[in-house]
């Protein structure tokens, strides 16, 4: 659950996906894709060369055309996304057993 958590680092990393990481120890890869073109805001990040200027602005992600993603969204997807591979990772780990 968010808890006015922010962003404290981001690192852009291929196409459309950038690292976030929050102030309390969630991150990981966002790929932001669904985001382009989507909205006059959204759509001068179409431009990889512009996509890669991103910054930490108002505790979140954003552009110098003043796109952003609110924190929260950004946080509630990547828990949620998160939480998606827990039980896929633990299903991986499990022994192997013969009845």
């Amino acid at each position: 659950m968010w808890d006015l958590n922010y962003v404290t680092s981001i690192a852009y990393k291929h196409d459309y996906v950038y690292h976030v990481a929050f102030n309390d120890g969630l991150e990981g890869d966002v790929d932001f894709a669904e985001y382009v073109g989507s909205g006059p805001v959204f759509e001068p990040l179409k431009d990889l060369e512009f996509f890669r200027q991103a910054r930490i602005e108002g505790d979140t992600i954003a552009w110098p055309n003043g796109a952003d993603i609110a924190p929260e969204t950004l946080y509630e997807r990547m828990e949620a996304t998160r939480k998606a591979a827990q039980p896929a990772a633990a299903a991986r780990n499990r022994p192997w057993t013969l009845d």
